[in-house]
């Protein structure tokens, strides 16, 4: 889309040692800061950003959102699963290790949005929230550009049948089941039901399942390991 830019990140091309190799870009999951730091620079010159206007959350798997005019100071930095932005050429970023990074684009209304989106974040409405914090800024759904990245399938994400009710009964095109026949969610199938519920019709989605890909970082695969990102920025 004119104007409107997204971009994933997989596990290479970074400074970390294992378990976080290469380029991790999370900065809460054990990794040495300095190494962090430096991933954080080589991805977003690899896009041409500046990493220092690249906007990042302390993710809490919840549905606050903030409306950001640039980059917070280290100890500043919300716990929020949701950024929206009016200025152009500021990056926001969404980390993620199985869950589905959702990032949004207006490039009409110049309004462009980061989510981060859990099973607990799509039950409790991320999606919805971020939409609606778009909408306040002038963003119509039916210009919304919508991308999912790479994130566990629903062939893999196996929970217990109780959980996958629960979820179901909230978000039902969630309901899954893995490939060996057990009760599983599928979040990535869920969040685009709610953006399509919401009127966003222009979506795409990753066909990585980072729990089968070993070129993408897996919480639940690999429990201690690093976090990719997703960018959204507007021209």
């Amino acid at each position: 889309m004119s104007g409107a830019h997204f971009a994933f990140t997989d596990r290479w091309g970074g400074v970390s040692a294992a378990p976080y190799e290469q380029l991790n870009l999370g900065g809460a999951v054990g990794d040495d800061p300095a190494a962090v730091r430096a991933n954080r620079e080589l991805a977003a010159k690899s896009l041409a950003l500046d990493p220092a206007q690249v906007v990042w959350m302390h993710q809490v798997h919840g549905r606050d959102v903030a409306v950001v005019e640039g980059p917070w100071a280290d100890a500043d930095i919300p716990a929020v699963d949701g950024i929206v932005t009016r200025r152009r050429g500021l990056a926001l970023a969404v980390l993620t290790a199985d869950c589905v990074p959702v990032l949004l684009a207006d490039p009409v209304a110049g309004v462009a949005a980061a989510a981060h989106a859990g099973r607990p974040g799509m039950v409790a409405g991320i999606v919805p929230a971020t939409v609606e914090a778009m909408v306040s800024l002038g963003a119509e759904p039916s210009r919304i550009t919508a991308r999912t990245g790479p994130a566990v399938c629903g062939r893999c994400y196996e929970v217990p049948a109780l959980m996958r009710d629960e979820v179901a009964a909230v978000v039902p095109e969630a309901r899954s089941e893995t490939s060996w026949s057990t009760p599983a969610v599928d979040v990535t199938a869920g969040v685009h039901a709610q953006l399509d519920a919401l009127g966003v019709r222009d979506r795409q989605r990753s066909v990585v399942c980072t729990m089968e890909s070993g070129d993408h970082f897996s919480y639940r695969r690999d429990r201690t390991t690093g976090r990719l990102a997703g960018y959204v920025w507007l021209d």
